[in-house]
């Protein structure tokens, strides 16, 4: 294997689902239209340039600009973060155990030239436990230019997830995630990942949004880091997944709670 399955947009959602299982991530080619992700791509630029250097550091790296809270600058990256292609996998995964799920983090991450390979990681490791069987995270990496080999394209170890059987993660073979602009890389968040090293001569950004379990405290705040004037300006179903909604009658209850579970606590 030199990359993950790459299956259809529009695969059955078991397809899908099963491929994820078993590798612990999975391929969708040409899901998002160029339109939408140059419109993306325009809107992130400006914020690359002022801010996208403040992350800096020997794991994120330092020829890679990185942006977060995403739902604060780019509008357009709504139409990705809320597809309904994504949403129907995220049941799946999800779904079963949690009333809802929520996004736990939106982050831009712009490799450029001459940046090594990310360390290898997972995105779900701070949370202090694991429960058998239970994934905690759906990572759903979008691809805003061709993923290469050269470029830095996402590394992954197949099997490595948590319910996955690979057990010897520093031994196991590595693949990348290749695939052209729009398409969308879905991954568990215990399966272990990095970005590649970009050996080209451009820059290749990505858009990297998770959804978590709704029970679990998100990564980023996005009460916090997405101004409430903006975040009400959304439609409801994405203001559901940014978390304003309970989970169930009991948890995160709040007077403008959608489903009024505030009344009946």
């Amino acid at each position: 294997m030199t990359t993950l399955e790459t299956v259809p947009a529009d695969a059955p959602v078991d397809a899908v689902t099963g491929v994820l299982t078993r590798d612990g991530g999975v391929i969708l080619t040409d899901v998002a239209d160029s339109a939408l992700v140059d419109r993306i791509s325009a809107e992130l630029a400006p914020h690359y340039l002022a801010e996208g250097d403040r992350f800096h550091n020997d794991f994120n790296g330092y020829r890679t600009r990185r942006l977060s809270a995403i739902l604060a600058i780019s509008r357009s990256a709504a139409e990705l973060i809320a597809h309904p292609r994504i949403l129907e996998i995220a049941d799946a995964v999800l779904g079963p155990n949690c009333e809802n799920y929520r996004i736990g983090s939106t982050t831009a991450i712009e490799i450029h030239p001459g940046e090594g390979h990310q360390l290898l990681h997972q995105d779900d490791d701070f949370y202090p436990m694991r429960i058998p069987g239970v994934e905690f995270q759906l990572g759903a990496m979008w691809a805003l230019h061709d993923f290469t080999i050269e470029n830095g394209a996402t590394r992954v170890v197949p099997g490595s997830h948590w319910t996955g059987s690979v057990t010897d993660v520093d031994n196991a073979p590595v693949v990348q995630a290749v695939m052209p602009k729009g398409s969308l890389l879905l991954y568990f968040g215990s399966t272990w990942h990095g970005g590649g090293a970009n050996n080209s001569d451009q820059p290749r950004s990505g858009l990297i949004n998770t959804y978590a379990l709704g029970w679990l405290r998100q990564e980023e705040n996005q009460y916090l880091s997405v101004p409430r004037d903006i975040a009400d300006s959304y439609p409801e179903a994405l203001r559901r997944l940014m978390g304003y909604q309970a989970h169930g009658p009991f948890l995160g209850v709040f007077p403008d709670d959608p489903d009024g579970y505030w009344y009946d606590a």
